[in-house]
């Protein structure tokens, strides 16, 4: 099946053409189906998440490809230093590759990520890939916006056209950024407690939100 296009396409390919590009954005919200749609893109792709590949971004055996995709590479510890040496050397013939392009894709991490240091200062250029929402989707009816408010903006979900299976993916996703994101950026013990708090949040939208009460909620002191 061929993917939507997405509206970040062209902006990214504008952007590829003067520095490389990093898309950010929740997980599976469709950066690396984004990144590879591009023609040609297949033979460029690199994941941190495949060892195999891993082990390439690490030997700096990269694919003689035009376009360099590096996906999850915020994930290793030194991920700034290694591109901004990979892009220095592209741009100064150091690395004898005119032409060259590079794009980055993760998780809302990589901005996170992005704010500890300069060292990439000039040398790319951020775009922030969101769900699918009724212009994009060019919604022009009351059921097409319903089916988007009872389904949901990321594509998984939203193209299976099932609410069960929405329901189902939604609950799983819940789980995998408690259990991994919030793991991997902050020090939170209670995990229980904050998944809780997430299943909580929705049905106060429209009232006056009273953190007391949710403290009650959550059996927790103030201050958590």
């Amino acid at each position: 099946m061929t993917p939507m296009p997405r509206y970040l396409a062209t902006q990214v390919e504008e952007y590829l053409a003067r520095k490389m590009v990093f898309v950010a954005g929740p997980r599976q919200v469709g950066k690396t189906t984004l990144a590879r749609a591009r023609p040609g893109a297949q033979d460029g792709y690199l994941c941190w998440d495949i060892p195999e590949q891993r082990a390439r971004i690490l030997r700096g055996d990269l694919p003689d490809s035009p376009l360099w995709i590096f996906d999850e590479i915020h994930k290793n510890r030194h991920w700034m230093d290694y591109l901004k040496g990979l892009y220095d050397a592209v741009e100064t013939g150091h690395l004898h590759r005119p032409g060259q392009r590079i794009l980055v894709t993760g998780s809302a991490r990589l901005d996170l990520y992005r704010r500890g240091g300069d060292s990439l200062q000039g040398r790319y250029q951020l775009l922030r890939l969101h769900p699918f929402s009724a212009a994009e989707l060019g919604m022009k009816s009351v059921e097409d916006l319903q089916s988007l408010l009872r389904l949901g903006g990321f594509p998984e979900p939203f193209l299976s056209g099932s609410e069960q299976e929405a329901r189902r993916w939604s609950d799983s996703y819940r789980t995998r950024l408690v259990e991994e994101d919030v793991r991997a950026l902050e020090q939170v013990q209670l995990l229980d407690k904050l998944e809780l708090l997430m299943l909580r949040l929705p049905d106060l939208v429209g009232s006056p939100l009273s953190v007391n009460a949710l403290r009650e909620d959550l059996q927790v002191n103030h201050k958590s």
